[in-house]
């Protein structure tokens, strides 16, 4: 179950657009309504945003390559083609496409037959991803929560299509948050769900707890950007000239 500090410190990010938490399940989940529309995988997110509801989806509910990517369905061999992509007008060739049917993370087939989607303030289970489409201010908080208990780095993976690839599976396989720029995707630039410029935070199980706990202890405003706090702060580098005399930072 999701803890109630981790929707509390989600809340206190006062998002524009509500974080949505994602269970993959091989089951049908239990209590949870099927989301009664189609569309593309990536647009369920808003879907939860807008509605505000907690649902499911199936392979007969993505209109996209969504299902493809989430091994509800086989991938079929037009698209592993990459002549779509070509067609498009994306690549230069169907070969430069057809690569990312091979480099691009999914899951084993079968493996998730649906996906639960839910606003993180009504979340009442345990998530495999939360993302969230954030601001700078937010994804300044949210990439320091990633690397303040553990030292991560921040990466951004992507593609131009197939984002979901990136979106969804890619973190949940590796554990990483991962980081992609709204607009830069291609149905994603069809669609426009979100302002372009906002950033799309896929945070998976494996960092959720340390996220919570990283954005509840930290400073959400470092030290150097608090104009109130500067004479403690050069007295901290002033401290430094004692233990070292070597120190190039001398001012705050």
């Amino acid at each position: 179950m999701l803890s109630n500090l981790a929707k509390e410190m989600f809340a206190k990010l006062d998002f524009k657009f509500a974080p949505v938490a994602i269970k993959f399940s091989f089951d049908k989940p239990e209590g949870v309504e099927p989301v009664g529309k189609q569309m593309a995988f990536c647009s369920f997110v808003k879907e939860a945003q807008d509605s505000n509801r907690k649902f499911y989806v199936t392979a007969d509910d993505d209109d996209c390559v969504g299902k493809m990517v989430l091994g509800m369905v086989d991938m079929p061999t037009f698209e592993s083609s990459g002549r779509a992509g070509y067609d498009f007008e994306v690549f230069r060739t169907p070969a430069a496409n057809s690569r990312l049917y091979y480099t691009n993370p999914r899951f084993n087939r079968g493996a998730a037959n649906y996906a639960t989607f839910a606003p993180v303030a009504l979340c009442d289970f345990d998530p495999d991803l939360i993302i969230a489409v954030a601001d700078v201010r937010q994804t300044d908080i949210l990439m320091r929560a990633n690397s303040y208990i553990s030292g991560d780095l921040w990466e951004s993976k992507d593609t131009h299509v197939m984002g979901c690839s990136w979106e969804f599976v890619y973190p949940y396989i590796s554990g990483k948050i991962n980081h992609t720029l709204v607009g830069t995707h291609h149905g994603q630039k069809v669609r426009k769900p979100f302002p372009d410029g906002m950033e799309v935070i896929t945070i998976p199980f494996q960092k959720i707890d340390e996220i919570t706990l990283a954005l509840s202890e930290m400073p959400w405003v470092p030290i150097s950007m608090r104009p109130d706090d500067q004479d403690e702060l050069q007295r901290r580098i002033d401290h430094w000239a004692e233990l070292t005399p070597d120190l190039m930072l001398t001012k705050s």
